[in-house]
């Protein structure tokens, strides 16, 4: 009997500084996101944001087909955030680990890959 994999998501926040907020969603969308693209097992990415009192936070949010596929991106520790010098320039503080969800629905949908349950 199969068992059922679900996609994962891949969560990491940060705070851009104010003047550097526009700089970083650029960055994403012109580095980060089509680097990600070419990755085997990358599905697709979310940005979300909000003002806060020291900037704008950023929530990055990835899904991606299995945990095998993340760490090709992320290296053996798949909780470490990858986070380029440049980047690391833009903020006033970001999160050094990520978290990683299930999926459990998309749409309404089961978000079901065929494989072993995480």
């Amino acid at each position: 009997m199969m068992t059922e994999a679900r996609v994962i998501s891949r969560l990491w926040r940060g705070v851009a500084q104010p003047s550097r907020a526009k700089a970083y969603e650029e960055h994403l969308r012109s580095h980060t996101f089509p680097v990600l693209k070419e990755m085997p097992g990358f599905l697709d990415a979310s940005i979300l944001w909000q003002k806060v009192e020291r900037g704008v936070e950023f929530l990055v949010v990835t899904r991606w087909a299995s945990m095998e596929a993340i760490e090709r991106f992320a290296g053996p520790d798949v909780e470490a955030a990858v986070v380029p010098a440049e980047v690391e320039a833009m903020m006033v503080e970001f999160d050094r680990r990520v978290e990683h969800f299930e999926v459990v629905d998309v749409d309404g949908s089961p978000s079901v890959r065929q494989g072993k349950s995480l």
